[in-house]
C-alpha cells in the first residue's frame, strides 16, 4: 500500500528572490515517472518540507496550464520557512500533494473574473490568473487589482510588468499610502478603496480574492456593495494546515477542515462557518 506521507523528491531548480524575506523555488520532481503524470488543479495546495526541520504549507503558485516546473512563493514566518531561505539552487526538498478543492475555472468560462490580492495572497491568485490567461478567448473581460505595503513588498514584479503591458486585461497595481518611491507610476491607496474605484461591473462576473485576513474582511462588503453574487465571490484560505488529509485537526473551523473541504470556498459558504472565524 503506497504512504500517502511519503514525499516526492523535487530539486530546486531556481531561486527567485521577491522581497527581502519572500522567495519563490521552480520544483523539478527528481522521478521522471512521477513528473509525466503528476497533475493538479488551480488553488490546490502542497506540503513542502526540509528534512530534519519539518513541512510547512503553501498553495501551488504555478498554473496546471504550465507544468515545466512546479512553483511556491513563501514568506520567512518561521523555523520551516527560515531553513528553506537558507536552501540552494539544485538541493532537494520533500513535496507532499496536490491537496483540497480548487477555483472552479470551467465554471467561470463565459464570464467577467475579477482577481483582487494583497501581499504574498497573490501567490494563490497568481495560479488561477496564469489558468485563466491560458485560455484567455474562454473569458470575456479580465480585472487584475494588486496592493501591498510598499513598493518593496510588491511580488512577481515580472509578471506584474507582463499583465500591465496586456491589452485584453486591466490590471490595477497599488501601494499604501505612505509606501510609494518618488518614481511609483501605480495607484497609491489601501485595496478596498481601489477596488470600490475601479468600475467594475458585477454582472456575469466572479471575483477572486486572497490576502491578509484584513483586506478580505474590508473588501467583501465592496464587493456586496457593488451587487457582485455571494456564490460569485470566492477566496482562499491557509487557516494553520497541516497534515493536509483532516486528521490533525489543526485546520478546522467548527465541523469544517480547511485542508479537505477548502481551501476555496465562496463568501456563501463562508457566512455558515462559526463566529470563531
Amino acid at each position: 500500500m503506497e504512504n500517502i506521507y511519503k514525499p516526492y523528491l523535487m530539486e530546486i531548480a531556481e531561486i527567485i528572490p521577491e522581497t527581502k524575506d519572500t522567495a519563490t523555488f521552480k520544483l523539478k520532481f527528481k522521478d521522471p515517472e512521477i513528473a509525466s503524470v503528476f497533475n493538479f488543479k488551480a488553488g490546490q495546495f502542497a506540503e513542502y518540507s526540509v528534512f530534519g526541520e519539518g513541512e510547512c504549507t503553501f498553495c501551488i503558485a504555478s498554473s496546471p496550464t504550465r507544468m515545466e516546473y512546479i512553483e511556491c512563493s513563501f514568506k520567512e514566518a518561521g523555523k520551516v520557512t527560515a531553513a528553506l531561505n537558507r536552501m540552494n539552487v539544485g538541493e532537494t526538498i520533500g513535496f507532499r500533494g496536490p491537496y483540497g478543492n480548487y477555483f472552479p475555472v470551467e465554471e467561470m468560462k463565459g464570464s467577467n473574473v475579477v482577481f483582487i490580492s494583497g501581499g504574498i495572497g497573490l501567490a494563490p491568485v497568481r495560479c488561477v490568473i496564469d489558468n485563466v490567461l491560458d485560455l484567455r478567448d474562454e473569458f470575456k473581460d479580465i480585472t487584475i487589482i494588486y496592493g501591498a505595503r510598499s513598493v518593496q513588498d510588491l511580488v512577481y514584479k515580472n509578471l506584474l510588468d507582463e499583465w500591465q503591458k496586456r491589452s485584453d486585461v486591466k490590471t490595477i497595481v497599488t501601494v499604501d499610502p505612505g509606501g510609494e518611491t518618488p518614481d511609483w507610476k501605480g495607484e497609491i491607496g489601501f485595496v478596498p478603496t481601489v477596488v470600490e474605484k475601479a468600475s467594475l461591473k458585477a454582472e456575469n462576473t466572479f471575483a477572486i480574492i486572497c490576502g491578509p485576513p484584513i483586506m478580505i474582511k474590508y473588501t467583501m462588503p465592496v464587493l456586496l456593495k457593488l451587487g457582485f453574487e455571494e456564490s460569485k465571490i470566492i477566496t482562499t484560505l491557509e487557516n494553520r494546515m497541516k497534515c493536509g488529509f483532516g486528521k490533525c485537526g489543526r485546520c478546522n473551523i467548527g465541523n469544517v477542515y480547511v485542508c479537505k473541504d477548502g481551501p476555496v470556498f465562496t463568501y456563501e459558504q463562508m457566512k455558515a462557518l462559526p463566529e470563531e472565524y
